[in-house]
């Protein structure tokens, strides 16, 4: 009866919501998955099951929850799978994540960097393990850096000659994209060739554009030859415009990988612990050279 799926949605809601009221993006994802496959079954057609059910569960949920629902963007009940969802939550997650690491006290200790076009820092977090933060401010307006780093995420290739393929593939709405990237060979690598597979999610607040990454699983997708599956545990890139100066951007960026032991044994931590914040470093390098020889300080 319509009295007993609004008695089990609010039990169900109670129990989760604690999660959800930290996670919004997980409590929109949900609602979304109860209302899909409430509507299949409307749609097919139970006996038992009122059309208006799904409205139930949208107002059950909340104004804030049900505004976030009427637009058409990347949570849509009839357009998504369960495993689009999926990824739609994973990224979602991810950005909530980030954006509680960037909001805490956090005692950031500096990394010793060489040639270096960017400030970068290091802590250790509960979960994630050292977590390196680069920063910059770049001579690039927010909309020219999104769309190279996002829109343009296939083309990295080009002007970062660390990667040799970065493909989509998948696209979930406007938001949400699962890819997989592959490093290049170079002589002299101190850990060697890995790929990764990721959730790649785009997040605003206010003035603020979040890019934020995270592994995920996607089958089948076979592993690379002479490359190491790595993970990619929390990626998260802030751009903001400066302030007073829309024209430039402060660019701050959240790393925790795991790189996975090679076929030759353990990596040591202390050449971790260079290798990744020096990646970074020369990530900006070749972004700020692709775009501008004068956009880095």
């Amino acid at each position: 009866s319509c009295a007993m799926l609004r008695a089990t949605v609010k039990l169900c809601c109670g129990i989760a919501h604690d999660h959800l009221r930290r996670l919004p993006g997980l409590k929109i994802t949900a609602v979304v998955a109860i209302q899909k496959d409430v509507r299949g079954l409307v749609v097919r057609g139970s006996r038992r099951l009122h059309s208006k059910i799904p409205h139930y569960i949208q107002r059950l949920m909340g104004k804030e929850t049900a505004a976030c629902l009427e637009p058409a963007r990347d949570v849509s009940p009839s357009q998504f799978s369960s495993v689009d969802l999926f990824y739609i939550t994973q990224g979602e997650t991810a950005l909530q994540r980030a954006l509680s690491i960037l909001q805490q006290h956090t005692s950031w200790q500096a990394e010793t960097m060489l040639d270096a076009v960017a400030a970068v820092s290091s802590a250790a977090l509960p979960g994630l393990g050292k977590v390196f933060r680069a920063e910059a401010v770049l001579a690039v307006p927010v909309a020219r850096l999104h769309r190279e780093l996002f829109e343009g995420i296939e083309q990295m290739p080009q002007w970062n000659p660390t990667l040799s393929q970065v493909k989509v593939l998948q696209r979930i709405g406007t938001d949400t994209l699962v890819t997989h990237e592959v490093t290049a060979p170079s002589p002299g690598n101190l850990v060697g060739q890995r790929d990764f597979v990721s959730v790649q999610h785009r997040g605003r607040r206010e003035t603020a554009i979040y890019l934020v990454g995270t592994a995920t699983h996607v089958e089948p997708l076979p592993l690379q030859e002479g490359c190491i599956r790595a993970e990619s545990r929390l990626s998260c890139i802030v751009l903001q415009p400066l302030a007073g100066d829309p024209g430039r951007t402060r660019f701050t960026w959240l790393l925790s990988m795991d790189l996975k032991a090679s076929a030759a044994g353990w990596i040591p931590t202390s050449i971790i612990n260079r290798v990744l914040p020096q990646s970074q470093a020369d990530f900006i390098k070749h972004l700020c050279r692709h775009l501008s020889a004068t956009a880095c300080p």
